[in-house]
């Protein structure tokens, strides 16, 4: 009975260190593709300097948020959430800063 338990326990922790552990990785990864979007968009001339500039500094800002959040070693679903929100924010300006027919 006791091992069951704590073999069930077990599972539960190591679920949640998983589940936990992905959605780092998920945010990491939109971060890194935000990144992308944005030296691309500089490359090719579908963003200004200034543009990009200022796109850089939003993602910066979203990185300090994501150590902030990290610093005490788990991620919490309202962070998380606050950290999508963020993402999902930058990813409309950059969307509307690259197609808004401004060229260098």
């Amino acid at each position: 009975m006791k091992k069951t338990l704590a073999l069930t326990v077990v599972m539960v922790v190591l679920t949640f260190v998983w589940t936990v552990s992905s959605f780092a990785g998920r945010i990491h990864h939109r971060q890194y593709r935000q990144q992308k979007r944005i030296h691309q968009g500089f490359h090719s001339g579908e963003l200004t300097w200034g543009e990009a500039r200022s796109l850089e500094r939003e993602q910066r800002h979203i990185q300090q948020s994501r150590r902030r959040a990290w610093s005490d070693g788990r991620l919490t679903p309202r962070e998380r959430v606050r950290l999508e929100f963020q993402q999902d924010r930058a990813s409309r300006h950059i969307y509307r800063a690259k197609h808004n027919d401004r060229t260098r």
